[in-house]
């Protein structure tokens, strides 16, 4: 006889507060074995296929390993650099384009732009507290022992752990598997097979979307010869994980960055805009739909709600966890909505007796 669901509750609200405790108290410790979780999760099905290939595991797990330095080393060496050129240029010249904005401001609006008025006064500091404080964050990146370390000891750590992790992945998961409460193993295997589902649809298919959008909006704006184009484009894929956000903010930063630049060369500003509304027709209609499933049961809002509080409450690492626990709760609340519109409080008792004749058999016999 399981144990009753009172207690099952207790365990769980027991288990769910100790992960909860050490995600606020340690949160910064966990982030590379988090980060290298997520990798190794995310790579699984490669090394899967390679063993189907006739690979050991072993062997796949190195074959993957190499594979990965080297798109590192390759990104690290032509990508990264001319991104952070063009971030430390864009924060250099901020002053200067917010500059451009108060006289073209003044030109088109000269009566809510007042000399010393609210309006001017505010672009006029944006401008210097951009400048001010980009710069204090690059100069603390870039010279901080401490920054370095926080940067450098997940990038070390985190590739170690997949490894490992990668290696033994089928092993952990059979090891799981056999630790499942027996009378109880069938509905959680059940749950754990729709949360994989969810989450390889959404995290795996995602990513990928970020990266093609991203590497499309860089190379576009870049070839029509935006400054800055490198940054508006990593901006624009990064933030695509997050519905509707890419979008949004990466187009306005793109197309604000083409008024400073092309104005009064309308055909060039029409092209980056064009350039993001490709990029939109492209996601929602071949992209999206091919990488990740039109439904991943996984809705925007609900997505953007647990990454806005996992982030405030835990940081970036709340932000990690966030799509995983937003998955499992959306399974397991329509498992429970499921079981509800199963159980005789929702069909009532003729409608129930309906569906199962032989519990309501059962409890006749027992009254």
């Amino acid at each position: 006889m399981g144990l009753p669901v009172k207690s099952q509750l207790k365990y769980w609200s027991i288990a769910s507060a100790v992960f909860l405790i050490a995600l606020w108290y340690i949160g910064n410790v966990m982030m590379p074995f988090l980060l290298g979780g997520a990798i190794a999760y995310f790579l699984d099905p490669v090394a899967d296929r390679l063993e189907e290939a006739g690979l050991s595991r072993v062997s796949a797990t190195v074959v993957i390993s190499l594979g990965a330095i080297l798109m590192f080393l390759i990104v690290a060496l032509t990508v990264i650099p001319m991104l952070v050129t063009q971030a430390i240029s864009l924060v250099e010249t901020a002053p200067e384009l917010f500059m451009q904005l108060e006289t073209f401001l003044s030109n088109r609006f000269p009566g809510i732009m007042d000399e010393g008025g609210p309006i001017s006064t505010a672009l006029a500091k944006i401008g210097e507290v951009v400048q001010a404080r980009g710069g204090e964050i690059l100069q603390a990146l870039l010279s901080s022992a401490q920054g370095v370390v926080n940067v450098v000891v997940p990038l070390v750590i985190a590739p170690v752990v997949a490894f490992y992790l990668l290696l033994d992945w089928d092993r952990m998961v059979e090891q799981v598997d056999r630790l499942l409460p027996r009378d109880h193993a069938p509905v959680i295997r059940q749950l754990a097979g729709q949360i994989d589902r969810t989450l390889a649809a959404f995290v795996r298919g995602q990513s990928t979307v970020c990266l093609v959008l991203g590497t499309f909006y860089a190379v576009a704006l870049m070839f029509v010869g935006l400054n800055f184009g490198i940054v508006a484009g990593f901006i624009a894929g990064l933030l695509t994980f997050i519905p509707y956000v890419g979008a949004l903010v990466g187009g306005a930063l793109a197309i604000g960055l083409a008024l400073f630049q092309f104005w009064g060369d309308w055909w060039s500003i029409g092209l980056v805009a064009g350039i993001f509304a490709i990029g939109q027709v492209l996601e929602g209609n071949v992209i999206t739909p091919k990488l990740v499933g039109k439904s991943v049961g996984l809705h925007p809002v609900w997505l953007i709600f647990a990454l806005s509080a996992f982030g405030t409450l835990f940081g970036f690492v709340g932000m990690l966890v966030a799509v995983p626990v937003a998955a499992s709760i959306g399974v397991i609340v329509r498992f429970v909505i499921s079981q509800y519109e199963d159980s005789r409080l929702y069909q009532g008792h003729e409608r129930y007796a309906l569906t199962h004749p032989e519990e309501a058999a059962e409890d006749s016999d027992e009254a």
